[in-house]
């Protein structure tokens, strides 16, 4: 399991949210290159990069950052989401390097488009599922949706998607520990490879996804590594721990 660090971008800063709450960001970095290069020189092997602005505004916001990035880790896949709606930006974002895209709102609102995204990139895209409460949340988390996140992820199996990313938004930014029940959940109910996110706030929590019966492909920590209640190398080490011994 990848342990993969968040590097949330707004205005340009590394922040960090409370549930997704734009009001509620607390700024860790005025320099994203430089915190994105801790992570790297601490073992880092993949980069979650969020456009927080390009979430709300449905287009890109903070793309010189991101390409500045990807540009200094040239070894080191990065992921983006944030704002992605149409096959341009995507075509954007592989331009200047990025690996893979992820795709939120425009997922739930229009499920072909995703697949019209995995036929035009195969193996570069993700989806990612905002949830509150087991219903999927849009625009920034900014709505809750009818939809359940079981029945949006089903819709895409089979279609390409390299990975769900789901995320617990109750949980996030919180530190209160992750939804283990609603990952597995949702883990055992699609084939598509899962990276939990959302409410990692020490040590135990990468030690219960790990045991969790249910493989996931990595868990996304954000709060946790910036505040130091989880120390990066050590959650990576424990779970490559977990790996070996399987």
């Amino acid at each position: 399991m990848l342990v993969i660090p968040a590097i949330d971008l707004k205005n340009g800063e590394c922040v960090r949210l409370r549930q997704g709450d734009m009001d509620q960001a607390s700024v860790f970095s005025t320099t994203p290159v430089e915190m994105a290069a801790k992570w790297v020189e601490l073992g880092a092997r993949r980069l979650h990069l969020v456009d927080l602005d390009g979430a709300f505004a449905g287009q890109p916001k903070n793309l010189g950052v991101i390409q500045e990035i990807v540009e200094k880790f040239k070894d080191v896949p990065v992921q983006v989401g944030g704002g992605i709606r149409s096959l341009e930006t995507i075509q954007q974002y592989m331009d200047i390097g990025v690996q893979r895209v992820i795709l939120g709102t425009i997922a739930l609102r229009e499920p072909e488009f995703v697949k019209k995204a995995c036929e035009a990139f195969p193996g570069k895209v993700m989806v990612g599922i905002d949830a509150k409460d087991g219903f999927v949340a849009v625009e920034g988390w900014a709505e809750v949706s009818t939809m359940s996140a079981v029945s949006l992820a089903k819709k895409f199996e089979d279609i390409g998607v390299e990975a769900i990313i789901y995320t617990d938004i109750a949980k996030d930014g919180m530190m209160q520990g992750v939804n283990l029940d609603s990952t597995k959940e949702l883990a055992k109910a699609v084939s598509i490879p899962i990276i939990a996110s959302g409410g990692v706030s020490k040590i135990d929590d990468i030690k219960a996804l790990c045991e969790l019966d249910a493989e996931l492909f990595g868990v996304i920590t954000g709060r946790a590594i910036y505040e130091g209640a989880l120390d990066f190398a050590e959650a990576q080490a424990l779970s490559d721990t977990y790996l070996e011994a399987k």
